[in-house]
């Protein structure tokens, strides 16, 4: 069932969401070669907690961290850990926040240092598609418009999106109906309506879609070694244009 929220609700929402939104900034601004991803955790620890937060990661079906890092070829649920961010990486943090019993979720990739051209463009593509994807989160439109907006973007470029991981209905719960592809066919799904909230959520890939989870359980990877991209906004389905809740 899809959740319509009220006014109130989404403000709320936004609350939440805002807040979520300055972690991903002030992690995004830690990022350089050197840093062990850990770092970024123990940050975020902190800070969430200073907000008056918790995270909506840790404890999440036994997830270990409080937000996830995922260098180069790690896809999503990347652990923060020992791995040391490295010149050239590309480095996508994943964060969530529980607050006034609603949560907020988003996602950035960001460059270490100085990265290649090939990893340039795939961040651009991937925010790219994440825009034209929330463009379509508008009252009569349907959810396939929004997956469709996003694998056109992403092929025309070139590379490949993720199939195995999908965007998601958020709001009380992390992961409310309904779900949403990163690929599909235009005037396909549900009608949009507005209070709907939506995590969309493009995860990229240079090379092939195929992705497999390491032996912890949680860190996914692309198949083939490529590296991959992932860019979230929150966003409240508008009845003219699309709210994004996690703007700061």
């Amino acid at each position: 069932m899809i959740v319509i929220k009220t006014a109130s609700e989404i403000e709320a929402m936004r609350r939440v969401n805002q807040m979520t939104g300055r972690l991903r900034t002030a992690l995004a601004a830690m990022v350089e070669p050197g840093l062990p991803t850990i770092e970024l955790g123990n940050f975020a620890k902190k800070m969430i907690r200073e907000m008056g937060g918790v995270s909506a990661f840790y404890g999440y079906h036994g997830y270990p961290g409080q937000i996830c890092v995922s260098v180069n070829e790690e896809v999503v649920h990347g652990i923060p850990g020992r791995r040391v961010i490295h010149e050239g990486d590309i480095v996508s943090i994943d964060t969530g926040i529980t607050y006034e019993g609603f949560i907020g979720d988003t996602a950035v990739t960001v460059a270490a240092g100085k990265i290649s051209d090939e990893n340039k463009r795939l961040l651009e593509v991937t925010q790219a598609a994440l825009d034209a994807g929330i463009a379509k989160a508008v009252e009569g439109n349907r959810l396939g418009d929004i997956s469709f907006a996003i694998q056109r973007t992403v092929e025309e470029a070139g590379f490949s999106v993720v199939r195995e991981f999908v965007g998601h209905g958020i709001g009380r719960d992390m992961h409310e109906d309904p779900q949403i592809p990163n690929f599909g066919k235009p005037g396909r799904g549900p009608v949009l309506k507005a209070g709907m909230t939506l995590a969309i959520e493009p995860m990229v890939n240079i090379g092939g879609p195929k992705v497999k989870v390491l032996d912890d359980n949680w860190t996914a990877v692309t198949k083939d070694g490529s590296n991959s991209a992932h860019f979230e906004h929150t966003v409240a389905v508008g009845k003219t244009a699309p709210d994004i809740l996690t703007l700061v």
